[in-house]
């Protein structure tokens, strides 16, 4: 790697690990609990496009993966107070998964968090800073569409190595 890359590599990890970490501190601080990264996520996903409310398959498809993965987490986050189970009045075969008074406070106060770290981040920036990382942020994200990151992940697995 040269040294723009190994830059670009240390940045992004740190950045991306800094953000997790504070979140979770933050969120357990608040919910008095030992909730992860991956099941306020997963509230989140419940609560996908403020219905307040998503099928288990919904919620599989919005994190990518299994469904039953999805109820593993959603039981465990049952008994934590932060979702419930409403069984679907028109098809009794069908489950929802809406949050819990719990649940939208938490749920809330993450959107919350995320808006004040990027309006205090922002805040330190000049116009052109801003623009210049919107830029960067847009390739950067681009490359994880499906199709680019696809390319990279195959590209990986012909690489051979040692470990």
């Amino acid at each position: 790697m040269d040294n723009f890359e190994e830059k670009l590599n240390d940045f992004l990890t740190s950045a991306f690990n800094g953000v997790l970490k504070s979140q979770e501190q933050v969120i357990r601080q608040l919910s008095n609990s030992d909730l992860s990264i991956s099941e306020l996520h997963l509230i989140e996903a419940a609560d996908k496009g403020g219905k307040g409310r998503n099928t288990v398959s919904e919620i599989a498809q919005t994190l990518d993966i299994t469904n039953s993965s999805v109820t593993i987490a959603v039981n465990k986050l049952v008994i934590k107070g932060f979702l419930k189970k409403v069984k679907n009045e028109n098809d009794r075969r069908s489950v929802y998964v809406e949050l819990t008074e719990k649940g939208r406070y938490i749920e809330e106060y993450h959107e919350e968090y995320h808006k004040n770290m990027i309006r205090q981040i922002a805040s330190t920036m000049t116009e052109e800073e801003k623009k210049a990382l919107i830029t960067g942020m847009k390739k950067f994200d681009d490359f994880f569409e499906q199709k680019n990151f696809k390319n990279f992940i195959d590209n990986q697995k012909s690489i051979k190595t040692d470990i």
